[in-house]
């Protein structure tokens, strides 16, 4: 009985094992790209206004990446979720090409607050941030964490609505 129970282990952890090295093989050969998007209010007092940043769900953000001729390789976006996190997955290899990271750009592509939808370039989200260092590897697992991204209300789009005139 006990040889029994020692075969039917070691067969439950040769079976984890090859599960646990597949899932390993799936993460080494994808790049993971996450961040937030927040909504940024200039109607509010100064410290609200940097620190009280609301998130954006259902905001869209997307991943271009270019080969080495700049032709563009690889397309994907990403809703973000209640606390405005988006979380971009990158194939590595796509039709046979490598996919380098330091090739592709994130930016925002559209907000789903109707009254917080004027794309800002705050940490470079209206024209785009290019990867350039993981912020965490281990082993073969790679994944960008970009600064956050910020949406503003239409009223705060242009900080020079009324023309002051100067006497000088």
């Amino acid at each position: 009985m006990a040889a029994v129970m020692m075969i039917a282990t070691s067969l439950l952890l040769i079976g984890i094992g090859r599960v646990i090295v597949g899932e390993a093989w799936e993460e080494a050969n994808v790049i993971h790209v996450g961040g937030k998007v927040l909504c940024q209010d200039c109607t509010k007092g100064w410290n609200d206004w940097v620190n009280g940043s609301n998130p954006i769900k259902g905001s869209r953000v997307s991943v271009t990446c270019m080969d080495d001729r700049r032709r563009v390789i690889y397309y994907g976006s990403d809703e973000t979720d209640e606390a405005g996190e988006y979380a971009l997955i990158v194939n590595k290899y796509v039709n046979g090409k490598e996919v380098k990271a330091t090739g592709c750009w994130v930016r925002l592509v559209s907000s789903s607050d109707s009254s917080c939808n004027i794309p800002t370039d705050f940490a470079g989200g209206r024209s785009g941030v290019k990867l350039r260092r993981p912020t965490w590897l281990y082993r073969d697992q790679t994944k960008y964490t970009i600064h956050p991204f910020y949406y503003t209300t239409p009223l705060c789009d242009d900080p020079n609505q009324e023309e002051t005139q100067s006497n000088y």
